[in-house]
């Protein structure tokens, strides 16, 4: 009968964990194309909200959104060629100390424009209420 109730227990106390832990939703692999493929879907289903992560080549580095939150902002091109701007909130996260031609692999939410799109959402969430995003860039991550 112990060893039944310690289960019970221990059912219990696993079921307390894995229900009061934060949601996340799972972000699709970035697959051998560096997630062009997945953006490319969005971006024609002029879909918006989606976490996602992409791997590409920084095009250009643009000037900082100073409009409320502070925002880096950079465009990435695809291996599809697609280009997308993120949107980076250095009011919580570190900047990027990126260039043009620089590699880069970010994980944000995406959020569909006629342009190609924009990934904002590339950091921590201050709340841990929801799943954060980042920037890989020459070995470290930027939250």
């Amino acid at each position: 009968m112990k060893t039944k109730s310690r289960l019970v227990a221990l059912a219990i106390v696993v079921m307390a964990v894995v229900l009061t832990r934060p949601w996340s939703p799972a972000v699709p692999s970035i697959g051998d194309d560096g997630g062009a493929s997945r953006v490319a879907e969005l971006f024609a289903s002029r879909s918006s909200g989606e976490m996602v992560e992409v791997s590409g080549v920084v095009d250009a580095v643009l000037s900082d959104d100073n409009d409320g939150s502070r925002h880096q902002r950079f465009i990435v091109r695809l291996d599809s060629d697609q280009t997308l701007l993120v949107a980076h909130n250095i009011d919580l996260a570190e900047r990027v100390p990126l260039a043009v031609r620089d590699q880069v692999t970010v994980r944000g939410q995406y959020e569909w424009n006629d342009r190609g799109g924009v990934l904002h959402w590339t950091h921590h969430d201050p709340d841990g209420r929801r799943a954060g995003g980042w920037i890989d860039w020459n070995g470290q991550q930027y939250r």
